[in-house]
């Protein structure tokens, strides 16, 4: 290749990065959600302009600065806990941002060589929707920074009771695909139109309460214990961290519901039993439910999950029910790749530290298990980073569910804006439900998020502190809740083939 062909397609791949890397400012904590239109309309021009030469090559290139900004944030736990040198934390990052970039990259040459430039705007939700399913599937999945995420505060988010974060992604990027074909042909009447029908119908949707808040007020305490990452799983600092979230919650007894983060109790649960007899009692004598993570191992088995348990008062009654090892618990399913399992670990593990961090290798709990019941309420869990898989949650969420329960420590991501995202990911998770959603976590951002994904209060991040709030029961359920992605998929697959069947012409939208 010349050096002159070369220099044509380092341009419109480092645009196409630039344009990738741009989308981090349409996710939280900036939430420029107007920009994402327009980023992804520059795309779709640069692929109409370069199309048939390296279409696969341009979505890798938006992938990586996609992926290389918005998830930027991972670096930090593998810099400051992985035990690598520079070059071997950035070389994982490239690595990782690599192979996501293969979804785009694989959307963008599925556009280009199947779908005429004329039908683009038709087939390319179905395409990115089917991208996006790979890419949250393989390896476990890692569907983080979806396109919808942005949307949250866009009038676009009337439309996630109805088709969720998934569906929002498809319109987003149906809406972007017309806008790069009509706006260089200067059809500016037709994008004031697709605009005011893409947002209006939001908003106007957007008006209307799928669930109902009932005239019942729940009284929920969450702890922020803000405990330090490399103090977590030191032993000496077990019972500080112990006896710190108890004297914590000692004035918050008269709570109808208290949570604490992932991991709270850092003993193993076996080895924990006199700490949580006595703490079931006392929390049950006060008629009231505490939740909170901790991780369970059985020595027989060698066998370690990621769990949530519940004590105290189970249905209202004064006392507690906890008989180790009771039922009322939840076991992490979506497990994190190197964080809570290591792919390969016969290859991986002892090459280097990251590949040998405490509590990295957990076994899976079961994709559907029994709502956690804690002073009567019905609690659906998500620890960490599970509430990003919307198909999951809806699978364990009932007519009788209360809240929907997400913890996490994101103290591994120090002060970036990874923990922004998660919450985000949170809020989304309650539009889409019309359930609220009571997010607790080690070192924040701990918050309680309203049915239509309102944040009613939150506590700041890297603080010990306690948050206490009023959080209104919702009665009925969204469309989503009951069919899913399943409209999303079925429209954007019927649009995907009325692309391909339509004759064969660049007329259309020209």
């Amino acid at each position: 290749m010349t050096t002159t062909r070369k220099a044509k397609r380092l341009i419109p791949c480092l645009l196409a990065a630039l344009t990738g890397a741009g989308l981090t400012l349409t996710y939280a904590p900036f939430s420029h959600w107007y920009l994402t239109p327009i980023l992804l309309g520059a795309l779709f021009w640069l692929l109409a302009n370069r199309a048939s030469s390296y279409p696969a090559l341009l979505g890798f290139s938006f992938g990586l600065g996609w992926f290389g900004a918005g998830i930027s944030w991972v670096h930090v736990s593998i810099a400051d806990f992985g035990g690598l040198p520079l070059l071997g934390s950035v070389g994982l990052m490239v690595l990782l941002c690599a192979y996501l970039s293969l979804y785009p990259a694989l959307a963008c040459w599925l556009l280009v060589r199947i779908v005429r430039p004329g039908y683009w705007p038709l087939a390319i939700g179905f395409i990115w929707l089917v991208a996006e399913w790979l890419r949250s599937w393989m390896l476990t999945g890692f569907p983080w920074l979806s396109l919808g995420y942005s949307q949250i505060d866009s009038p676009l988010a009337g439309w996630m009771p109805l088709i969720g974060e998934t569906g929002v992604s498809v319109l987003l990027v149906t809406l972007s695909c017309a806008l790069a074909r009509l706006v260089p042909r200067k059809q500016y009447a037709l994008v004031l139109l697709l605009l005011f029908t893409f947002y209006g119908s939001g908003a106007l949707i957007g008006l209307y309460q799928w669930t109902t808040a009932k005239d019942e007020l729940t009284d929920v305490v969450m702890v922020q214990g803000n405990i330090k990452q490399e103090l977590r799983w030191v032993p000496e600092q077990d019972l500080p961290t112990m006896n710190l979230y108890r004297q914590m919650t000692l004035n918050h007894l008269d709570a109808d519901l208290i949570i604490w983060p992932e991991a709270a109790i850092p003993r193993l649960e076996p080895l924990a039993l006199e700490y949580l007899d006595e703490l079931d009692s006392h929390i049950g004598e006060q008629g009231t439910g505490l939740i909170t993570g901790i991780v369970n191992y059985n020595f027989e088995t060698g066998s370690a999950y990621n769990q949530l348990i519940a004590l105290g008062s189970q249905n209202g009654e004064k006392h507690g029910h906890y008989a180790y090892p009771h039922v009322n618990r939840y076991a992490k399913h979506h497990l994190l790749p190197i964080g809570e399992f290591i792919p390969f670990e016969s290859w991986l593990r002892g090459l280097a530290p990251i590949f040998d961090l405490p509590m990295s290798s957990f076994t899976r709990g079961d994709y559907q298990q029994t709502n956690l019941t804690a002073n009567g309420y019905r609690v659906a869990p998500a620890i960490c980073f599970e509430i990003a898989f919307p198909r999951q949650l809806s699978a364990n969420l009932h007519p009788y569910t209360d809240f929907i329960l997400t913890v996490s420590n994101d103290a591994w991501f120090g002060r970036s804006h990874g923990p922004h995202q998660h919450m985000e990911i949170a809020r989304v998770r309650a539009r889409e439900f019309g359930i609220p959603v009571l997010r607790a976590t080690n070192n924040g951002i701990t918050g309680i998020i309203d049915a239509d994904g309102s944040i009613l209060a939150q506590l700041p991040q890297f603080t010990t502190q306690v948050l206490r709030a009023s959080v209104p029961l919702y009665a009925g359920t969204t469309p989503y809740a009951r069919f899913g992605d399943l409209w999303a998929t079925l429209l954007s697959f019927l649009a995907a083939i009325l692309a391909l069947w339509l004759p064969r012409s660049d007329r259309f939208l020209s």
